[in-house]
């Protein structure tokens, strides 16, 4: 989840970044906010309420909102050649079906995950459709490549960037030449581990989601796969994927596994190994558990266990409230509100380094070891923590100038290998902070 930076200047910071246009569009630029986040007045939302109950599990009401989006416009070229991509999805998996009873879009939306009509937990664009053979069937499908919260691209790119600076081959990841191990914990709409997957085709991604009602709304409300859900004794909870969802995915659900439980209980249960982890965990109190960053938690000496020993790579998304993460002295910040988590954010990151970041052997001439670091993320009050193994060194001590050189120089790759259509230096860049 994220709050909106209340600063003027990272407004004008907005305007200026994305007035260059690149030469992929990104659906997700912070320049599409107004359209799911609207302005600084609650009474110019006009989202429609699509779900709402209230969770068993701490997070208050839980609701979602769907609001209109401009990309991509009706009638242009996209949504006929995105009809016939899913009439020749359909057509591989069924031989024998006639091409008279096409697939045709009814439009996209952005759908808002939000807690206690408050705190916006995720936010998702989706694709509305249905078959003419069967009009009153509206399907969803979740758009995979689109990252709309400034934080998520964060963890993403300065995640995958780290991970490449530990050694880790991640275009044989891409290409599916080797599997790659992730864990998710907090689930939100799904967009994190659906882009991820979609993106990666060596990727196994594992998420975990405390919240039933959480899990539901991704799926119903926001186009999340329904293969992906897990039951209690690991088996799937559906024995095969439906039609649609082979449709709309091919094989990407097959690779997501969505487990309905706490993340402390998970990892105790688990002796699986991660190459890379993400956390994103917050409840309607907009507080990130305690147990999830105590130094003496059970969880932080699971994931320890847990982590690829070489290269293990932990991205956490924090609250920070300006410059909090940096001063003890918050008299100047008197006149603003801090978030629950603001005044914490020091302590968990020295909790993650501490248990999770240990020194490697030294190979091929380069020094490996263990980093703690934080990067800010623009335009709202976001901090990505990543602690990392095996971090690659030419010579000499770690400092600041020379690691982030290392991960400016692999975010480059990353973008390539990946084709994102936003650059990860934008999210690397700011306010980096090394930890001792």
């Amino acid at each position: 989840m994220w709050r909106k930076a209340r600063l003027g200047w990272q407004r004008s910071l907005r305007r200026l970044s994305t007035a260059v246009r690149r030469r992929t569009e990104d659906e997700g630029d912070w320049f599409y906010s107004s359209e799911w986040w609207g302005s600084d007045s609650e009474s110019e939302y006009h989202g429609n309420t699509v779900l709402r109950s209230t969770s068993s599990k701490g997070n208050g009401v839980v609701s979602v909102l769907a609001y209109p989006s401009s990309k991509p416009k009706k009638n242009k070229v996209y949504w006929t050649e995105t009809e016939k991509w899913l009439q020749q999805r359909y057509a591989q998996i069924h031989p024998g079906y006639e091409q008279d009873q096409p697939f045709r879009i009814l439009g996209y939306q952005w759908r808002v995950l939000r807690f206690n009509d408050n705190t916006r937990q995720s936010t998702v664009k989706i694709m509305a459709a249905y078959r003419e053979t069967e009009p009153g069937s509206i399907f969803l499908m979740q758009q995979s490549h689109c990252l709309a919260v400034p934080y998520l691209k964060s963890m993403v790119a300065v995640g995958l960037s780290t991970l490449a600076s530990c050694g880790y081959d991640l275009n044989a990841a891409v290409r599916g030449k080797t599997r790659m191990h992730i864990l998710c914990i907090g689930h939100g709409g799904g967009s994190l581990p659906l882009f991820l997957a979609s993106k990666i085709k060596g990727a196994i991604v594992h998420i975990v989601e405390i919240d039933p009602l959480v899990i539901a709304s991704s799926i119903q409300a926001m186009g999340f796969p329904a293969f992906s859900i897990m039951t209690p004794s690991g088996e799937r909870a559906m024995s095969k994927p439906s039609i649609l969802d082979e449709v709309l995915w091919k094989g990407i659900q097959e690779r997501l596994y969505l487990y309905e439980s706490d993340a402390e209980q998970f990892v105790l249960e688990n002796n699986n190994l991660y190459d890379m982890v993400f956390i994103d965990a917050y409840d309607g109190d907009d507080i990130f558990p305690r147990k999830l960053w105590d130094p003496d938690s059970l969880f932080l000496r699971s994931l320890r266990d847990q982590l690829h020993p070489e290269h293990g790579t932990v991205v956490v998304n924090l609250h920070s409230d300006a410059d909090t993460l940096y001063h003890n002295d918050y008299t100047s910040y008197s006149h603003q509100q801090l978030t629950p988590m603001g005044k914490y954010v020091s302590s968990v990151c020295q909790a993650y380094k501490e248990a999770l970041a240990s020194d490697s052997h030294c190979s091929k001439g380069k020094q490996e070891m263990g980093l703690g670091f934080t990067v800010s993320v623009p335009w709202v009050c976001n901090t990505s923590l990543v602690v990392c193994r095996g971090f690659e060194l030419s010579g000499g001590v770690a400092n600041r100038s020379m690691v982030m050189n290392t991960l400016i120089s692999k975010s480059l790759q990353v973008e390539y290998v990946m084709n994102f259509p936003f650059s990860c230096f934008e999210y690397i860049k700011r306010d980096f902070f090394l930890f001792e």
